[in-house]
């Protein structure tokens, strides 16, 4: 499943989480939901901005990305 990071402008806290490709998160709440972590001070309708894919976490199918590869070719994960 893929991973990606989002950001919130609001407390400047990234989170990585894993979900399909046609999900779409939008705020810091469904955010916190996914990644199980508390909201903390932040509202929870608070947008979030998605960053990057972080690439896949093997399961079931065993997909993955190899280490230092996001799949874009822009060494954001060197090896």
């Amino acid at each position: 499943m893929p991973r990606y990071e989002y950001r919130c402008e609001t407390n400047g806290e990234l989170v990585e989480v894993s979900h399909t490709m046609s999900e779409r998160l939008t705020t810091w709440g469904e955010v916190c939901q996914r990644a199980g972590i508390e909201p903390g001070k932040t509202p929870a309708d608070t947008p979030v901005e998605k960053v990057i894919s972080v690439g896949f976490v093997k399961g079931s199918a065993g997909g993955g990305l190899p280490p230092g590869s996001c799949g874009h070719g822009c060494g954001c994960h060197p090896n």
